[in-house]
């Protein structure tokens, strides 16, 4: 007997219920946003959706429903021969498109006609972007922010995973942006995120975390890279109680060094990132630090761009601040003993 239920709440609890979270809107519609864990299972590709909607604008919503039916059809077949050829009897799949309508409907009903036990989202995806933007932009309660501060290569990252490792509740931006929030941040591989996306990511911690304990986030600008941290946050972060963390010079260029190796051992990458960092120069300073990387002298090119860079940029942020940190850590090297005793440290006083 086929088995369809309506799902209204996509709360964790509810979302764990399912085996399986079904996004069958487009390729594209899916890596600009999708609910977390969702898989892509497309009933209309990027072209197809595109020519159903030329149809539906140009001709008659009645024939642009013929023929979509008949492309989502043949693709939901492809679909049930291939990613889902081996699901066990008793899988139990959710589906969503776009607002909860034809290809959603579409894929659920043959889903459950075949006898699996299917959810379908009401809305759709809308249903679940309404969550997100209410969390992360609407609500006002108060968030349990400590931040993680300290200038460039202090090992901050480390001790946010050190932190989670521990049991602490961290939410690593950069890590979430794929980007280090620097001119050299960007990972050449692996592209920043759509803002939506970065939203849902941030959400999905945020929802799951509990609110009487310490939420650890390292100190960010607004922005990491080119997405903007959501509103919500970024407030908390503001008023924030912070860490900060201190190390010398010398140890922080030889983190960085390690820390940021697919950069500095791809000329190209120095190149560009030195690029960014022709408004704030002159092109004599830019030039020696170029010839410094060209001569593979990468630890003393960091130091270099700590000392005149990054450094002043974190004094001025500090004073714009103007706030005394809850806790200093020292660290005079940067060991993984060194992140670990440091996370464990913060826990213990948080």
């Amino acid at each position: 007997m086929p088995y369809l239920e309506t799902v209204t709440d996509l709360g964790p609890e509810t979302l764990s219920r399912f085996d399986a979270i079904i996004d069958v809107r487009s390729p594209a519609e899916y890596a600009d946003d999708h609910m977390p864990g969702a898989i892509n299972l497309p009933v209309l590709s990027n072209a197809e959706r595109a020519i159903v909607g030329t149809i539906y604008r140009q001709e008659s919503p009645f024939r642009a429903s013929r023929v979509g039916g008949a492309i989502v059809a043949r693709n939901i077949a492809g679909h049930l021969e291939t990613a889902l050829a081996d699901m066990p009897r008793g899988w139990r799949p959710l589906v969503y498109c776009w607002r909860g309508g034809m290809r959603s409907n579409a894929m659920a009903t043959i889903l459950s006609s075949v006898g699996w036990p299917v959810g379908l989202v009401k809305g759709g995806y809308r249903t679940w972007r309404r969550d997100v933007v209410a969390g992360l932009d609407g609500d006002t309660s108060p968030l349990p922010i400590i931040l993680i501060d300290g200038p460039t290569g202090s090992g901050k990252t480390a001790i946010l995973q050190a932190l989670e490792d521990q049991g602490g509740q961290v939410i690593d931006l950069e890590g979430l942006a794929n980007h280090r929030g620097s001119a050299f941040g960007g990972f050449d591989d692996l592209p920043q995120p759509a803002q939506r996306l970065f939203e849902t990511h941030i959400w999905d911690q945020l929802r799951q975390f509990d609110l009487s304990c310490p939420i650890f986030v390292e100190a960010e600008s607004a922005r990491v890279g080119v997405r903007r941290v959501p509103r919500r946050l970024w407030h908390e972060m503001l008023a924030a109680k912070r860490v900060e963390i201190r190390a010398p010079a010398s140890v922080r260029s030889e983190f960085l060094v390690t820390a940021y190796g697919d950069a500095v051992n791809d000329p190209g990458s120095v190149a560009r990132a030195l690029a960014l960092l022709k408004p704030f120069h002159a092109k004599e300073t830019l030039a020696g630090w170029q010839a410094l990387a060209d001569a593979g002298e990468h630890r003393k090119l960091a130091e270099a761009l700590m000392l005149a860079h990054y450094d002043p940029l974190y004094a001025r942020s500090r004073k714009r601040r103007d706030d005394t940190p809850v806790q200093i850590i020292d660290l005079p090297a940067l060991s993984a003993d060194d992140i670990e005793a440091a996370a464990k440290a913060i826990l213990t006083q948080a």
